[in-house]
């Protein structure tokens, strides 16, 4: 620019002479006397080919690195929840890959180090040379992360997997979390209603250190033992809150029961009285075979309902100290006693009326026995021309046995009772028969 500014100033003769001159001179420049050789171009080919080099190589080094970091997060996530075969075995592949990594970025790391691209004084041979390196370290570091890729594919079932159950960690251990809130809200409750539930209350607390564990979360214990121990505290502390709730109706029925079981008490013993004149009648009209073991009713019934009356207070003094537990305990030994004093109280009523029945007419308890091993017999002949021996047997005893007891009631004090019980024994004898001809039927035999 200068120049051209110069020869712009020049007077115009002067002008065509300068444009002459540098006519002249210029094919002494292409000639070898200006600052650049022929062939430059060549060089800072090589160069950019060099530069192009390292530039696809810190690209693949890039990929490799980012792949790698994560397929780690992959593997982490695997190892927190899989302990399988499988699981270990994917663990030692990618330790596997990693040496390989470190190895291929090494070698890439060393050619980038050992070639200086932005050297003024860099001549084709070392660009060319700084080419080959950087291009075999890209390579080997494109072919490393296809067997990561691949690997990673493989892995799919695996992580799937893993997610899934590491899916289902924070749902559950919030579940547990709101559980054991709702408990303790209902606990709450039921002592703001006047009841301990100490119980209750020191199920809650044992479940303290299980929630501790729970807040400090998978990371310390695994993902399965939290999953685990988060559907424990769930279920348990959904126990504790249905028992609170459920506590105040507990409480009143245990009062109804106490009411309820003290009125039948009073009535037993009521009844129990009333035994004496009946055993009384017995004595007058039947045999001592008739009423021997009724003798002592009376007394065993005074005794059972004494028993009673002080289990009853025992379970009041359980249910006012809420002792849920001994008070129901309490509460049903006192039913199982009333009720057992209740049939022999009973017992000597019944017993009366039944020999009433049979004395004033033994024709009527004979023809249901004979009905019975009639009905008996034709089942057993039904679709045969004779009866199976293993059924026929026992039917023919039981006629033999029905004939006896009818005959012993011959004489002047009959045993009506024994008479009684001898024919119910037969009715259980042929009904025994007709089941087991049943059951053989039904399996077609």
């Amino acid at each position: 620019m200068r120049d051209a500014a110069a020869l712009v100033l020049l007077p115009l003769p002067l002008l065509a002479a300068a444009v002459t001159v540098t006519a002249a001179a210029a094919p002494a420049a292409f000639a070898g006397g200006g600052t650049r050789r022929w062939g430059w171009g060549r060089g800072d080919a090589q160069r950019a080919e060099a530069q192009a080099a390292k530039d696809a190589a810190a690209t693949a080094f890039y990929e490799l690195d980012t792949a790698q970091r994560d397929l780690r997060i992959s593997l982490e996530t695997i190892a927190a929840v899989d302990s399988s075969p499988a699981g270990r075995r994917a663990a030692q592949e990618f330790a596997a890959l990693g040496a390989r990594i470190d190895e291929v970025s090494g070698a890439y790391i060393t050619a980038v180090d050992a070639h200086d691209l932005d050297r003024e004084d860099l001549d084709s041979s070392a660009a060319a040379r700084a080419r080959t390196d950087l291009n075999r370290a890209k390579d080997e570091l494109v072919r490393v992360k296809a067997d990561l890729d691949r690997f990673a594919q493989g892995l799919g079932p695996l992580l799937a997997a893993a997610e899934a159950e590491l899916a289902r960690l924070a749902p559950a251990v919030e579940r547990a979390r709101q559980a054991l809130l709702a408990a303790t809200e209902a606990l709450d409750a039921t002592r703001a209603a006047g009841l301990r539930a100490d119980d209750l209350a020191a199920r809650l607390a044992a479940l303290s250190p299980e929630l501790t564990k729970l807040n400090q979360g998978a990371g310390q214990h695994g993902v399965a033992e939290t999953i685990g121990r988060a559907e424990r505290v769930l279920r348990e502390a959904d126990a504790i809150r249905e028992a609170a709730a459920q506590l105040p109706q507990r409480a009143a029925e245990i009062d109804k029961r106490l009411v309820s079981l003290r009125t039948r008490a009073q009535a037993i013993a009521t009844r129990a009285t009333q035994v004496a004149p009946v055993l009384s009648e017995l004595r007058r009209r039947y045999s001592a075979a008739c009423w021997q073991d009724l003798q002592q009713v009376p007394e065993e019934a005074r005794q059972a309902v004494a028993r009673a009356e002080a289990k009853l207070a025992e379970a009041r003094t359980a249910r006012d100290e809420q002792r849920w537990p001994d008070a129901t305990a309490l509460l049903s030994t006192v039913r199982a006693l009333l009720t057992t004093t209740d049939a022999s109280v009973s017992a000597a009523g019944d017993r009366l009326r039944r020999l009433d029945e049979v004395s004033a007419d033994r024709q009527q308890e004979v023809e249901r026995t004979r009905f019975a091993i009639r009905d008996a017999q034709r089942l057993a002949m039904a679709g045969r021309s004779t009866p199976d021996p293993r059924h026929a047997a026992p039917l023919d005893e039981a006629v033999a046995r029905l004939d006896r007891a009818v005959a012993g009631l011959e004489g002047r004090h009959p045993d009506w009772w024994r008479f009684l019980t001898e024919t119910e024994a037969v009715r259980q004898s042929v009904a025994a028969v007709v089941q087991a001809i049943r059951e053989e039927r039904g399996a077609g035999r």
